[in-house]
């Protein structure tokens, strides 16, 4: 898979000759609603020939399988398939195996040079016994590449159709799915959650679910729902009791706690929950995660940031989601949601405090359109990345990247004369990030959230990684 940024005089027959692919694999990978219209700046992702394929309408995975000369079981092993007859149009398949002639004069170490594995990968490919000894002529299956890796979770908000669709459809990218959220009463109740239609549909992704409870209460985070759980620990057992319950009724496999603006007085509270929470999950086999603001010093103020200690929260649970998002929040400046400067000064504090294996690093799906002049009082308009190019292409201006922030932005000016700036991510942002937890040898990823349209995603995603299911 390739990244290509549109330039002026661009057109996608022309992109498509460039790297020998076919114009469809490209529309589709990228869903183009009008292939005639691209955008200076925008990112598309290219497709491999003979080495990834883009399910099209009345596709099969037997039929694709049969094309490249693999069968249906390892094609849908290598992509994380559960369930053979569950694919979708617009996913991006890779191949466990290339095709390569024998030419004269060739040997198994060149190549194994050429695509970049062992001889041994080659011998074992295609049961050889002497390496030394191929003939012209004859065909080998080269094995893809190794790739890292890396667990993946994804919160989800909608827990209707749509919701239960956009897991079905990705959640063979998927380690865990958070449903969001359970809350809590103050005497350690659960209110219920409708999370029926994205629960079948993580069973048939092979998605691990894990069960999130926040302190929300009145629509937003409360300090004080917090306080009244930290501070009694009889509401405490009443709550991991009422977790327990809800997790054995409806099939999770994990909890994960994401409790934000807690009083600066609970945090040693925080910890002993934490404590007493894994002491009951993991006998039970249960993991025990939580979410975590994106700290970038141990000592950081702000009531978002000083009960979340680094260093207990590491040592305490399984793994923990770093929130590295929300930098451009919709009630502040235009900035990019996370920019990449910022979110390594997070992570090069984390990995000081917390073990690598156990970071999730934050990942957005969208982006946001603030009015500018920016004023105080005003709330930017959340969009999803293909939203944000689709404006971009309506109002004709090119889409910019900032090389700091590792992240595409836009300015326009509307019908009544209101300028705007843009920020959300592409395929460049998130091959930056996705690099970025490669270099620091982290556990994975958490996107916030499943929903918001952005194609490039998956496809980056797959490229860079293999993701684990439990």
């Amino acid at each position: 898979m390739k990244i290509h940024v549109v330039r002026p005089g661009d057109t996608l027959w022309a992109i498509s000759q460039g790297y020998q692919t076919a114009i469809n694999q490209i529309i589709l990978a990228n869903e183009l609603d009008n292939p005639n219209v691209l955008v200076v700046g925008q990112s598309l992702v290219i497709p491999e020939t003979n080495r990834e394929y883009i399910v099209q309408q009345g596709d099969s995975l037997w039929a694709i399988a049969s094309r490249y000369g693999v069968t249906v079981q390892e094609l849908a092993a290598y992509n994380n398939i559960a369930d053979p007859s569950l694919i979708f149009v617009g996913q991006m398949l890779q191949m466990p195996y290339l095709m390569h002639s024998i030419q004269s004069g060739e040997t198994m170490w060149a190549i194994a040079q050429q695509y970049g594995v062992t001889v041994n990968q080659i011998a074992a490919a295609n049961n050889i016994s002497n390496p030394a000894v191929i003939y012209p002529g004859g065909v080998l299956r080269i094995p893809a590449p190794q790739k890292p890796v890396i667990e993946v979770n994804s919160y989800i908000t909608r827990m209707d159709d749509t919701g239960r669709r956009n897991v079905l459809s990705r959640g063979h990218l998927f380690t865990y799915l958070a449903p969001f959220s359970y809350k809590m009463g103050e005497d350690g109740s659960l209110l219920n959650l409708q999370d029926t239609n994205v629960l079948q549909a993580a069973k048939m992704t092979n998605t691990s679910p894990l069960l999130t409870i926040t302190n929300e209460a009145d629509g937003s985070f409360s300090s004080d729902r917090a306080a009244a759980i930290l501070r009694n620990p009889a509401v405490q057992d009443t709550l991991l009791n009422n977790i327990l319950a809800k997790m054995k009724e409806k099939g999770y496999t994990g909890l994960n706690i994401d409790f934000e603006y807690v009083y600066p007085e609970d945090r040693e509270n925080y910890n002993n929950f934490l404590r007493k929470a894994v002491a009951r999950m993991h006998p039970e086999g249960y993991t025990v995660s939580t979410a975590l603001a994106p700290k970038q010093r141990a000592d950081q103020e702000g009531l978002l940031y000083e009960a979340h200690d680094y260093d207990a929260h590491g040592e305490i649970v399984d793994f923990v989601v770093i929130m590295t998002y929300e930098w451009g929040w919709s009630g502040g400046r235009p900035w990019a949601i996370a920019p990449l400067n910022e979110v390594r000064k997070v992570l090069e504090y984390a990995i000081t405090a917390i073990p690598r294996d156990k970071i999730l690093m934050g990942v957005p799906l969208y982006g946001r359109d603030w009015r500018i002049p920016w004023v105080q009082g005003t709330y930017a308009r959340t969009v999803s990345p293909k939203g944000a190019v689709d404006l971009a292409a309506q109002q004709g201006v090119n889409i910019q990247f900032n090389d700091t922030y590792q992240s595409p932005f836009f300015r326009y000016t509307d019908a009544d004369g209101q300028q705007h700036e843009v920020w959300f991510e592409d395929a460049r942002s998130v091959q930056a990030k996705y690099d970025t937890v490669k270099e620091y040898g982290l556990r994975g990823v958490s996107f916030w959230t499943l929903g918001p349209s952005f194609p490039q995603n998956w496809p980056v995603l797959h490229n860079n990684f293999q993701v684990r299911k439990l």
